[in-house]
């Protein structure tokens, strides 16, 4: 009996910890994926949802302020983008210069 009452509590003890540790890894897998996945994954359906009215009109004013910001400032280039973009002016320029 003594020997039956041992194998009990051996086995109580085991389903705690197997709960236990059940119970912790539910709750990591869930800390991970709020951290690291739910704001991309919320990001990419809003991108997949841009076929919606007020999700294309969310876009077009993002974009509107944007180009408001950057118009108030004394330069909106640093040097290489403007090197970047002179050279693809240029580029763009002999193409439509050149008669193929």
């Amino acid at each position: 009996m003594n020997n039956e009452n041992n194998k009990n509590t051996s086995l109580k003890i085991f389903f705690i910890k197997l709960i236990s540790v059940t119970l912790a890894v539910v709750i990591i897998i869930n800390i991970i994926y709020n951290l690291l996945f739910a704001e991309k994954l919320e990001k990419a359906l809003f991108l997949l949802s841009l076929n919606e009215k007020t999700n294309i009109d969310i876009v077009k004013n993002k974009i509107r302020n944007e180009l408001r910001s950057g118009l108030e400032k004394d330069k909106i280039l640093n040097q290489k983008d403007k090197e970047l973009i002179m050279n693809l002016y240029l580029k763009i320029k002999n193409e439509l210069n050149s008669k193929e």
